[in-house]
């Protein structure tokens, strides 16, 4: 079931950034419910490119109150003004004052996560997804028993749009994230 008390401190939706969502990035970002989350990758631009990148989406997202997190290191995240960072291999000491996500596909990952102390889950894949071609998307039963290993809220990831979060909502996820469903508002 979904957890309401999750509910006032993360947003439940999620745009995720790459290069395929470059050309529309600002469009999306402003059609995003007020309060939503980006995670910010861009991992094909250089640093001074991406960073330059950042500092765009940032000042778009901060005029829509969104929360923005970097897929990159807790130091960049500061320096960068991200609110938080994204990556299951930083440990708590290294991410204090930022909220921290962590990409999870396994039990082990999960565990991993939690380790380090990450305050939110990012499962997937929910179904297939252009990220991850010819991977096969995790079945309802194994996304509901991954997310009840998880301790902290869950968003689930690949190939997700808001009918198919609608969907799964019952197998206890907070949340959804995408790069192509939320790229095209």
């Amino acid at each position: 079931m979904h957890q309401s008390w999750f509910s006032d401190l993360y947003p439940q939706i999620w745009l995720m950034t790459d290069a395929r969502n470059d050309e529309s990035l600002e469009k999306s970002v402003k059609a995003l419910p007020r309060g939503s989350g980006i995670i910010f990758r861009h991992y094909h631009l250089d640093n001074d490119q991406r960073q330059e990148r950042f500092q765009a989406i940032r000042a778009c997202a901060r005029r829509h109150d969104h929360i923005l997190l970097l897929a990159g290191s807790p130091s960049l995240a500061r320096q960068w003004g991200a609110d938080g960072v994204h990556g299951r291999q930083w440990k708590r000491h290294q991410t204090n004052g930022l909220l921290h996500s962590a990409p999870v596909h396994s039990p082990g990952e999960i565990a991993i996560a939690q380790h380090h102390g990450a305050d939110l889950m990012f499962l997937s894949p929910a179904f297939a997804t252009r990220s991850h071609p010819g991977q096969k998307p995790l079945n309802r039963l194994q996304l509901r028993r991954l997310i009840s290993l998880c301790r902290k809220p869950v968003m689930l990831l690949g190939g997700m749009n808001a009918v198919r979060f609608q969907q799964l909502e019952t197998l206890g996820a907070h949340g959804w994230a995408a790069i192509d469903g939320l790229s095209r508002l």
